[in-house]
Order: C-alpha cells, then structure tokens, then sequence
C-alpha cells in the first residue's frame, strides 16, 4: 500500500522563514515610516505652540505626554532641535537647580524632606523667573514641572527623589531610605482631614500611631526613632506626653493656603 509522503518541516522551514523575515522587514520598516511622519507632525505642533508649551504648566505637560510613545525627549538636551526650538530642556534645568537650592537650604529644618507645594510657595515668593520666558513675565511652573525636574536630579544620584505621602508629593534630597512605616507615620502627622483625630496637623504622638496602625511599641518607636534621627521630626514635651512634629507637614498645610492665594491673583 502507497503511503503518502508528509512534508517535513525541516523542509519547508527555510521558506516559511524567510517569508517571516520578509514581512517583519516589512513591517518594521512601515512603523518607522509612521514614527517619522508622526515626528515631523509633532514638531511642526510645536511649533505652532511654542509659547503655549512655554508658558502654560498644563499645556506643557499635554505636550510632554504626546511625546512620550514617540521616544522624543525635548527635555534631554538644551542642544539640537528640541532644545533650539523650545528651550524646555534649559527651563527645566533651571528649575531642578533652584529647587536643589531650595532643598539644601531647608536641610536643617526638616531634616531633607519638604512638600512640592512649599518648595513651589518658595520660589514664587522669590519671585523666580526662567530665560525662556519673556522679560516682562514670569514663567508659569506647575508642581509636576517640578516633579519633572526632580527627575533630572535623581539621575544625578545624591538622593533626590520624589515620594507620596497621603495626599502630598514630597522631595527627599537625602540618601536616606524611608519605608512604609516612615510613609505612614507621616501620612498619619499630615491628617489634613481629621481622618485619624490627631489634633493639630503636622504632629503625632507615640499613642496616636499606636491606636491608628495597630503597632507594637518596638515597631513605633523603630519608626520615630529614625525620622527623629535625621531631622525630619522634631520631639517636644507637652504635659508630659512626647510629640513629634513633622515641618515639612505643618509647614505644607501654611504654604498650600498662599500659593491658592497667588493663584487666585
């Protein structure tokens, strides 16, 4: 009986193979000719609204976000067109140096760990302005502008970074490692809503953490020992109960309420 032969695979694979490379060059090179259009598109957006992208926090961030899937960096290098054309490469190198020079300045305050919202209170007291902007104006800068440019600083090392705290963005300019337990006693000192009855805003006591976490007193007093440690609590003794207080809470709830003022203006 006559058996019909199979065809191997080892037969056909070459050219099923090389119809695969085919169409993978194919549609390799069809991607890269939608990323340039898409890129030429994205700069002559641009252009259209550079003073937009310049001036406007949220349109910028829009713009940033377009960029993002394309691989475009406008922010890596003040150099070649991106940086030419808008200069927010320069703009956000301004910021991350100003914003470092708020940092170190505040150190011994609290400790190297403050709000994005004082640190944007700050600069706008200082009045602060960018060469970008026109002379007559001030630049306009968000806080996700300034968390855009603690990115910068980060890849420079020395301990920048940005973490949330309950509601808030705080910068860390410190090497320091924070875990959970730090987060939350602070997100317990924050308690801007009462959630936790903690009194006043910006403080806690040994007992506050202990009856809203459920911790022992090893795993508290671990907790406050280290931000005590490092200055980014301060122990005062009232009617005999010790109380931490945390200035770059407290301080946030003040600065929170001018720069709405300023806004508002």
């Amino acid at each position: 009986m006559a058996h019909r032969r199979r065809v191997g695979v080892g037969r056909a694979g070459p050219k099923y193979t090389k119809k695969a490379e085919e169409m993978k060059a194919v549609s390799l090179s069809s991607a890269m000719e939608t990323v340039e259009k898409l890129e030429v598109k994205l700069a002559d957006f641009a252009k259209k609204h550079k003073k937009e992208i310049q001036h406007d926090p949220a349109f910028r961030k829009k713009f940033l976000e377009m960029c993002a899937p394309l691989g475009v960096d406008p922010l890596s290098s003040e150099k070649g067109f991106w940086g030419n054309m808008l200069g927010i490469g320069e703009f956000y190198y301004e910021l991350a140096v100003k914003v470092a020079e708020v940092c170190m300045a505040s150190k011994s305050r609290n400790g190297g760990i403050i709000s994005v919202s004082e640190v944007r209170s700050i600069l706008m007291k200082r009045g602060t302005k960018f060469r970008f902007a026109e002379s007559r104006n001030k630049s306009n800068y968000s806080k996700e502008d300034i968390i855009t440019a603690v990115g910068k600083l980060s890849k420079l090392g020395g301990g920048f970074r940005t973490m949330e705290v309950g509601n808030s963005v705080m910068i860390v300019s410190v090497p320091t490692e924070l875990d959970n337990d730090h987060m939350e006693v602070m997100k317990i000192a924050q308690d801007s809503d009462g959630q936790y009855l903690t009194g006043i805003s910006g403080r806690v006591s040994a007992d506050d953490v202990r009856r809203v976490t459920g911790w022992n007193n090893e795993r508290t007093k671990r907790a406050l020992d280290l931000l005590l440690t490092k200055g980014m609590a301060w122990l005062d003794l009232h009617d005999g109960e010790e109380i931490y207080w945390f200035p770059s809470v407290w301080k946030e709830e003040t600065d929170i309420s001018v720069v709405k003022v300023n806004d508002d203006h």
